[in-house]
């Protein structure tokens, strides 16, 4: 009897992953915002500049920079979404609406820590990638060396996502 409490209450346990899944969500939620008011404030300036026949030698890369910075904010909330629907669906319960016929969308559909590592780890890598770009475009290359490295690194970026498009397919 004793060994059977113990049991339900260590199976009871895994509510607890309830909270890193609100929080989750929450967190989702907040970069998601973030992303879209720093997008409207680029909006914003753009409709400045425009307006007032302003043009600031850097304006196309602040305007590029300010748009790919939300991008990468609107990735990482992506990852947040689908770590939050990932432990839910491992821990707590499968999503009743997720698996309707009509919402037959495999995009957030978890069945094993494996694939919840893999998803977050390929959107966590577009995350890198839009940074790369994001940093690339303040960056000033001034000798050949620099650009022989932009270019290995460009090279190195590509090589790697042809991989991480492999892995998984068979």
């Amino acid at each position: 009897m004793l060994e059977r409490i113990f049991e339900g209450a260590i199976w009871r346990s895994r509510f607890i992953v309830i909270l890193a899944v609100i929080f989750g969500l929450l967190g989702a939620i907040v970069l998601f915002v973030v992303a879209s008011m720093d997008i409207w404030n680029v909006a914003a300036h753009t409709f400045h500049v425009i307006s007032n026949g302003l043009h600031p030698d850097t304006f196309h890369e602040d305007v590029v920079s300010g748009i790919i910075g939300a991008v990468d904010l609107y990735l990482i909330a992506v990852v947040m979404f689908i770590f939050a629907f990932g432990l839910y669906e491992l821990f707590i319960s499968d999503i009743d609406e997720a698996s309707d016929a009509e919402n037959q969308s495999q995009i957030l559909a978890i069945h094993s820590l494996d694939q919840l590592k893999d998803k977050i780890a390929k959107v966590i890598v577009m995350v890198l990638v839009v940074n790369f770009f994001q940093r690339v475009l303040h960056t000033q290359f001034t000798t050949p060396l620099e650009m022989l490295y932009f270019a290995l690194s460009i090279t190195a970026l590509s090589v790697g996502l042809y991989f991480l498009g492999k892995v998984g397919k068979h």
